[in-house]
């Protein structure tokens, strides 16, 4: 037998409805006109350099840029950023190819005083198109067709500004007595990695990671990297109360995807990044930032991860 809903029972299930469906629509607007538009800084500080060190080095870590040709909000926030001792961008400069020259020059005051990198992304190979948002949720085989980007005029133009291109290379920075072993991979998402340089050849140094992708840590940590820095997760770019981010689209675990880690015996830092695809021009919880890492020195026959809990500042 059939009994009707009472009338206050419906009424009150109809504004239920309408509240969530109001809520949300808000939340939408808060990510696409507030959210991706509140930039911030973040300083940590890292005990990592040889307890020798004469002085820290400062080092500003970018990733993720995603920038279109008017992105004003975004150049202004980078134009106050200090001047660091070492300037690192993770890759995915471009959201667009016509932007090549314009963040070539809006990252020129940031060059650092010692030495500036960089690595590229599949953003910069590759120009963005529109996709289906259930994609980050469900890994498909199916490979996508892509239009070649601008990458060469991007990889020239900074390398002409005096940025390191560090696409599977490696290179070394003497710092005030300290040796840094710097190597860089290719973006890992589309398999352009080359982990034949994953191994140290200089294990007295301190040794810095750059890779676009996180995916290869638990290969550079095992390697004896002190320091490895990556981005291409956005940190989640829509993240849950109590739940956090909701995907990574990398191999890495969702608590991982942001910020400092510990992967013994290193210490990662995944930048959340200062994009957006212009596809989903949305964040939510996860405010686009850019990182200032002061490096310190450690305490004598202390490894870095060892004293990273407690002396992280943000």
């Amino acid at each position: 037998m059939h009994f009707p809903m009472p009338v206050a029972t419906l009424s009150a299930f109809v504004v239920a409805v309408a509240v969530i469906l109001v809520a949300g629509a808000l939340c939408v607007l808060y990510g696409i006109f507030v959210e991706r538009h509140w930039f911030r800084a973040r300083r940590y500080r890292i005990p990592v350099l040889d307890p020798g060190a004469d002085s820290p080095l400062t080092v500003l870590h970018l990733s993720d840029l995603h920038m279109v040709e008017r992105d004003d909000a975004k150049v202004r926030f980078l134009a106050s950023l200090p001047v660091p001792d070492v300037a690192v961008v993770t890759g995915d400069f471009l959201g667009d190819p016509r932007a090549v020259e314009r963040v070539v020059e809006v990252l020129r005051p940031l060059r650092g005083r010692l030495a500036s990198y960089f690595v590229l992304g599949s953003n910069d190979l590759y120009a963005p198109k529109p996709l289906n948002y259930a994609h980050y949720f469900v890994r498909s085989r199916r490979k996508r067709t892509s239009v070649r980007g601008r990458d060469a005029d991007l990889r020239q133009g900074l390398l002409d500004d005096g940025w390191t291109d560090l696409d599977n290379r490696r290179t070394e920075l003497p710092v005030d007595g300290t040796r840094l072993e710097v190597m860089g991979m290719h973006d890992p998402h589309i398999q352009l990695a080359d982990l034949r340089l994953a191994p140290r050849r200089d294990p007295g140094a301190v040794g810095l990671a750059v890779v676009h992708s996180p995916d290869p840590a638990p290969e550079l940590a095992a390697f004896g990297w002190d320091l490895i820095l990556t981005g291409h997760t956005h940190g989640g770019q829509v993240r849950m109360p109590f739940v956090g981010a909701l995907v990574t689209n990398s191999h890495i675990p969702t608590r991982l995807c942001r910020g400092l880690s510990l992967v013994p015996p290193s210490v990662m830092h995944v930048s959340p990044g200062m994009g957006t695809s212009k596809y989903a021009p949305f964040r939510f919880l996860c405010r686009p930032e850019a990182t200032l890492l002061e490096l310190l020195p450690r305490q004598s026959g202390t490894p870095a991860a060892a004293e990273h809990r407690g002396s992280v500042s943000a």
